[in-house]
């Protein structure tokens, strides 16, 4: 797996995650716990895919964001 995102709130990333499950791509969050012990500060949640959906999953996001 490899990372495609990182995010300081662990309710952005997990809406990223849902985003990303809604157009059939898998994705795990890794530190959510860690982020949610230190409010986001120091450890940020990792949005991560497999490599073979990186391309596409950035894609999304970015659309994601800019709309």
């Amino acid at each position: 797996m490899i990372e495609v995102a990182r995010y300081y709130s662990p309710v952005e990333a997990d809406l990223a995650r849902l985003l990303l499950d809604s157009h059939g791509i898998q994705s795990f969050l890794l530190d959510t716990q860690m982020s949610n012990f230190f409010g986001g500060a120091m450890t940020p949640v990792r949005l991560l895919v497999i490599e073979e959906d990186l391309s596409e999953a950035r894609t999304i996001l970015d659309e994601d964001h800019s709309g």
